[in-house]
């Protein structure tokens, strides 16, 4: 299961890091690491916003944009029988490919949201 967080609309990744026993967040789709550590869901509201601070201080300081730009394309391989799957499962949605692929994500991203 993957946990998300969202800090001022924007999304954070949470690890657990057995090493330090701290969990980890690191922001994503930003232009640059921006990463914070806390013990607690409270303390990573805190320091998740503290260094979401910083990194837009930072980009602004240095006049560049703090979001990653991004086409809207990527290339996916898959093994012969998934293809073939994911092909039938489209077709039986009545979708091509592309919509049922951008589907399955968006609803993977609305259970990981809640």
């Amino acid at each position: 299961m993957m946990n998300v967080m969202e800090i001022n609309g924007v999304r954070a990744v949470i690890a657990f890091d057995p090493d330090i026993n701290m969990f980890r967040g690191e922001f994503v789709g930003l232009n640059g690491g921006a990463d914070f550590y806390a013990t607690d869901i409270e303390g990573l509201h805190r320091e998740g916003e503290a260094s979401l601070k910083v990194f837009f201080e930072m980009c602004t300081e240095e006049g560049v944009s703090p979001y990653k730009k991004v086409s809207g394309r990527f290339n996916l391989r898959l093994p012969q029988d998934l293809h073939d799957k994911a092909l039938t499962l489209a077709k039986a949605s009545g979708k091509s490919v592309n919509a049922w692929i951008a589907d399955v994500i968006s609803q993977a991203d609305e259970v990981t949201a809640h």
